[in-house]
């Protein structure tokens, strides 16, 4: 049977890699064992950031509008609620919009709340 070299697959493989962790820390950035640990870490710590970004900003938009109901008389609860009922199926981020930059509107919105 014929000899296999598998050299060049396996330089294209490692160089592949070295590309991502380009500007790491020390042989982070040049020793493919390092560099292959370090960034495996890397992108697990990137798939739960974009996770937690998320949450972060349904936080944000919750404070937003928590903060917009508060000034229209009611709370951020009795809106939600409201608006259940008043089958409104608005999410929390075109609500913030709303509450920021179209107040009138958000004040309507709020009023159908308070009816229901």
């Amino acid at each position: 049977m014929s000899r296999v070299k598998r050299g060049i697959a396996t330089k294209k493989r490692h160089k592949r890699l070295l590309k991502h962790t380009k500007g790491f820390w020390g042989q982070r950035k040049n020793i493919f064992k390092r560099a292959k640990e370090t960034l495996l870490r890397a992108w697990a710590f990137a798939f739960k950031g974009r996770k937690l970004k998320k949450r972060d900003m349904r936080a944000l938009f919750i404070t937003r509008i928590s903060a917009a109901a508060k000034s229209n008389g009611l709370s951020y609860s009795r809106l939600i609620h409201g608006l259940n009922k008043a089958n409104i199926s608005l999410n929390r981020k075109m609500l913030s919009q709303l509450a920021i930059f179209d107040s009138k509107a958000f004040s309507a919105i709020v009023n159908k709340a308070k009816v229901s």
